[in-house]
């Protein structure tokens, strides 16, 4: 822990690089807690718990998807949207070298490698979104308005989890 009470993450520099405001929050975190446990925790809409998805497509190259907490991507809307074959999940060995981040704790802010970045259309309505601050137990909340240094294109595919 530094001197500050919070973790300073890559995420965190890349922030106070952009001179971003945000608030840090610390959770317990649980194994498959996910973006429930959050809101819980925080007595907050889950749909404000913004997930950090790695993804990848059919020629093995990532990317990036924020979404809604309460929501899942669909991969096969998300391929056609994109003009792609094929997205799926990525290895978590494969996310954590693209990022630099560990499943749980992942981060869009401050990666290790440049992969584009997506961001779910309704994640831009909320005037808070509360998102992990690159450490698992810890998340960030900032304005939708953060997200716009990461030059993200918005897409429309969510679905009821």
């Amino acid at each position: 822990m530094s001197k500050y009470g919070y973790p300073v993450t890559p995420a965190v520099r890349a922030l106070r690089a952009q001179k971003t405001e945000f608030e840090p929050l610390l959770y317990t975190y649980g194994d498959h807690g996910g973006t429930a446990q959050i809101a819980v925790e925080f007595g907050l809409p889950e749909h404000q718990v913004v997930k950090t998805i790695v993804l990848q497509n059919e020629q093995k190259k990532g990317l990036i998807v924020l979404m809604h907490g309460d929501k899942h991507i669909s991969t096969r809307n998300l391929a056609r949207e994109l003009g792609m074959k094929h997205i799926e999940p990525a290895d978590p060995e494969q996310a954590r070298k693209w990022t630099g981040y560990q499943v749980g704790g992942t981060s869009p802010f401050g990666t290790k490698t440049a992969l584009p970045v997506y961001v779910e259309a309704g994640i831009w309505q909320e005037k808070v979104i509360y998102i992990n601050g690159g450490k698992r137990g810890f998340v960030i909340a900032v304005s939708p308005e953060a997200l716009k240094a990461l030059n993200p294109q918005t897409v429309n595919v969510a679905v009821d989890a």
